[in-house]
């Protein structure tokens, strides 16, 4: 359910910003052009941003913003991308004092029967291991929420195994699986239509808690053995990318080993191209169940005007499904990182994503976004702390008068 506070989403496509407005939209003024399709793949569906223009009210709160945070002791611009995020924090947030003081990530874990093909350099019982070792707090994305003072949620939306009583008693863990894995896509799709809202609506509850709580910014990551096979698979058809374009090293499989991804991503995409019609058809052919969960969230997060920050490549096809389902959900969004998963550059370009940070990481789990946290954080605290020339007493650029 919308709530009284939810974005009109059917409103954003109304009128032209000015290019000043639109130096802090998250979209550029310019069209991107498509992507060249793979033959294997029949789907024509375009997950390029539209060049649109914010309905009247987003536009005067933007103008506000922007108006703001030029007031700052600095020339127009100079802090670069801080500014750009501080502006649309203010906006998501409708709030001239941004507030990230409250954080957390829902790091989402499920099973793949594609794992049983080789495509990754570990075997499936990982999945199930690390979300121990989450809830144990040893995992890299337990240490930099600690160090980034992020609360941290773990949502089984999937994985093959069983919990024992003490586990399942914990408040942060959230067991919402309806199958232990999906399914080999090679051979059957990857999960049902009932399957795929089960997990869409446990990703939607996470958004709802969320908003419950008072967060003030939502995290997205992942946990799944096999997962970067699955959204590489998405990609290619959503994006009409080809299938060695799309697959990469992944936990750091040999060059065989890529190999074998991109057959197995061509095949995925041969067997299911007549049935999976639509982007929703796809997710529930080659998709995870972490990865619906992690779109049911963003699509809600959307909903409460709640700011989610997406993580890395696996993060990043759960919001390319979303982006299908609700193009204006792309508009509380904010990219943590370029992953050094080879195809997740020409991913964030096609969907018009800039992402923050660029640190050649891959390890998944949120950790990426956990550390964008930090720069929107900053962000925040740009436009709350800074004084104003007129604050601070200095005086401002002078007037240039043309005659």
């Amino acid at each position: 359910m919308w709530n009284a506070r939810a974005v009109n989403f059917v409103s954003l496509d109304i009128h032209t910003p000015s290019k000043e407005t639109a130096r802090y939209l998250r979209f550029p003024l310019v069209s991107r052009p498509h992507t060249q399709r793979s033959e294997m793949n029949t789907a024509s569906f375009s997950l390029q941003p539209e060049v649109s223009a914010p309905p009247p009210e987003r536009d005067r709160f933007f103008e506000a913003a922007r108006h703001r945070i030029d007031a700052k002791t600095k020339p127009p611009g100079s802090l670069g991308k801080l500014e750009t995020v501080a502006v649309r924090l203010a906006w998501i947030q409708q709030n001239l004092m941004p507030q990230v003081r409250r954080k957390r990530i829902c790091v989402f874990a499920g099973s793949h029967g594609i794992a049983v093909t080789g495509v990754s350099a570990y075997p499936p019982e990982v999945t199930w291991q690390m979300v121990l070792n989450f809830l144990d707090g040893g995992a890299a994305i337990n240490v930099l929420a600690r160090h980034g003072g992020i609360a941290v949620h773990v949502v089984d939306a999937g994985v093959d195994a069983d919990w024992p009583e003490p586990v399942l008693a914990r408040p942060d863990f959230f067991v919402r699986k309806t199958r232990r894995g999906t399914r080999n896509f090679l051979e059957d799709r990857a999960m049902t239509p009932a399957e795929c809202d089960a997990a869409l609506q446990a990703g939607r509850e996470q958004g709802r808690l969320a908003a419950a709580n008072g967060i003030h910014l939502l995290g997205i990551g992942d946990m799944g053995i096999g997962n970067t096979t699955a959204a590489s698979a998405l990609f290619a058809a959503l994006l009409g990318l080809d299938a060695r374009d799309v697959v990469g090293r992944g936990t750091g499989v040999s060059e065989a080993g890529v190999d074998r991804k991109a057959r197995v991503v061509a095949g995925a995409l041969r067997k299911h191209a007549a049935g999976a019609v639509s982007p929703r058809g796809w997710l529930e052919a080659v998709g995870g169940y972490e990865i619906a969960a992690m779109a049911g969230t963003i699509l809600e997060a959307a909903a409460h005007r709640l700011p989610t920050v997406i993580d890395g490549f696996i993060a990043t096809a759960a919001a390319a499904v979303a982006f299908s389902m609700e193009p204006a959900c792309r508009e509380f969004c904010f990219f943590a990182h370029r992953s050094d998963e080879r195809a997740h550059g020409a991913v964030l370009a096609a969907l018009g994503a800039d992402p923050l940070i660029d640190l050649g990481m891959r390890l998944g789990e949120g950790t990426g976004a956990a550390l964008a946290m930090h720069i929107i954080d900053a962000a925040a605290k740009v436009m709350c702390e800074m004084a104003t020339f007129e604050s601070a007493g200095v005086s401002g650029p002078a007037e240039i008068v043309r005659k």
